[in-house]
């Protein structure tokens, strides 16, 4: 299985990962990104059978705080 990784605190809050994959991401309350089904900390996991969009995600974030491991 496939891990998304956000590293939360770090984010700008541009929306990139979700223009690009709201699949697995949103926008919290607070402005930040934040991944889907998951509790809201300084670091999110999801676990993933398809990382889908979530490559492309990792890919067009400006601070680079999104890893998808395979």
């Amino acid at each position: 299985m496939a891990k998304i990784i956000l590293k939360r605190t770090e984010c700008i809050g541009c929306g990139a990962c979700v223009a690009t994959c709201d699949a697995f991401f949103e926008m919290g309350d607070d402005g930040l990104a934040h991944l889907k089904s998951v509790e809201k900390k300084d670091v999110e996991e999801l676990e993933v059978k398809e990382v889908k969009c979530a490559k492309e995600a990792a890919e067009v974030c400006p601070v680079d705080i999104i890893e998808v491991k395979e």
